[in-house]
């Protein structure tokens, strides 16, 4: 058996965990967040500064909640992992002085994690056995992209959105509706009651310099703009917004871009298996037709549970265990952070010169 902490500070979710890995299956003995959702709607997204400040009011409570839950102690670690990017510097550095200090402290090995492998081993706290190659779609408030794994470690990106990520036109769009943040939640509760066809809305597509289009790439910004249009009329109008019928059209849209532009890269790549990670994967409209989707083209789909799609700990800790797994004994304490990092390059975090 093997026991990793992990810690989770890279935007504004403060969240501690420890998952242990026994012949090759994970089990999450205990996971806890701290959310600042609260402290930021008030400011229509997250403030750098405040969300610094507080995680270095949650994270002690937090470590000692984890192992208050599970009976252990510190003495039960075998490593301790936390993010260091990509993400807000100040928040990374939060969690990534704390996981070295506890290391140095304790004797314990050390392990760095981008915040995307993250992601991408979220599913696999879902105990469904799951071997590579597959394709991730990988769908948040600060992503949106398709990755192949190729095997653990060893990733490609095959497709991003070149502006807005899918979660960030969410909260866009929810405030220009008046909705409250954050725009994911929000707007898919409002799409509740709403008709999904009443507006017709652009599928952005990303030009090629030399003609044509990436064919599985993702923009949003003009879809943004599309909604603000339609919200403007009815405004010009002096009519009533239907915000319902605006969501749901929304949320609709965003779904058929990243199911459809999915498919079609598993299909021309033929992988037969298709995983999706992220705050954004726990919408149920964008769940169920992407499991629709896949069953009419015979491919596997393996959804990340509900409760590890947002920012978590119990990721982190998972990719660690996966490092560990791969033979990355620690990092480097001069490890330090850095706001954008690319995930192909994820190794250098183990190597003794030191990437940042």
């Amino acid at each position: 058996m093997t026991l990793v902490l992990g810690l989770e500070t890279s935007c504004d979710e403060s969240a501690v965990a420890l998952v242990e890995s026994k012949a090759g299956v994970f089990k999450v003995l205990s996971s806890q967040i701290a959310s600042q959702i609260a402290v930021h709607a008030q400011w229509g997204g997250v403030v750098p500064e405040i969300a610094s400040r507080k995680h270095l009011e949650a994270l002690p409570h937090l470590i000692e909640d984890v192992f208050q839950e599970s009976g252990l102690s510190i003495s039960s670690v075998d490593a301790i992992a936390s993010t260091v990017s990509p993400g807000l510097v100040g928040a990374l550095l939060v969690g990534s002085v704390t996981a070295r200090t506890l290391s140095a402290l304790h004797n314990l090995p050390f392990l760095g994690i981008h915040h995307l492998e993250g992601h991408l081993a979220s599913v696999l706290l879902s105990k469904v056995p799951l071997d590579p190659p597959y394709l991730v779609l990988l769908v948040s408030g600060g992503h949106t992209e398709l990755i192949q794994v190729v095997e653990q470690g060893n990733y490609e990106r095959l497709a991003r959105s070149h502006d807005d990520a899918a979660g960030e036109a969410f909260d866009k769009v929810a405030r220009l509706l008046g909705l409250p943040y954050p725009g994911g939640p929000a707007i898919e509760l409002a799409a509740k009651e709403g008709d999904p066809q009443r507006f017709s809305l652009p599928k952005g597509r990303i030009s090629r310099p030399g003609g044509g289009f990436y064919p599985y790439d993702f923009s949003f910004s003009g879809l943004k703009t599309a909604m603000l249009r339609r919200i403007q009329t009815f405004q010009d109008l002096g009519e009533s917004l239907p915000v319902s019928d605006l969501a749901a059209s929304f949320e609709n849209v965003v779904s058929e871009v990243l199911v459809e532009r999915s498919i079609q890269c598993a299909l021309d790549r033929c992988m037969d298996k298709i995983v999706m990670v992220g705050g954004v994967a726990a919408n149920v409209r964008l769940r169920g037709l992407m499991a629709k989707r896949c069953r009419e083209n015979s491919i596997q789909l393996h959804l990340a549970l509900k409760e590890f799609c947002t920012d978590n700990a119990a990721m982190v800790a998972a990719a660690g265990l996966e490092r560990l797994k791969l033979g990355c004994a620690s990092s480097s304490f001069d490890l330090g952070v850095s706001a954008r990092w690319p995930l192909e390059e994820s190794g250098a975090f183990y190597q003794d010169q030191v990437p940042f």
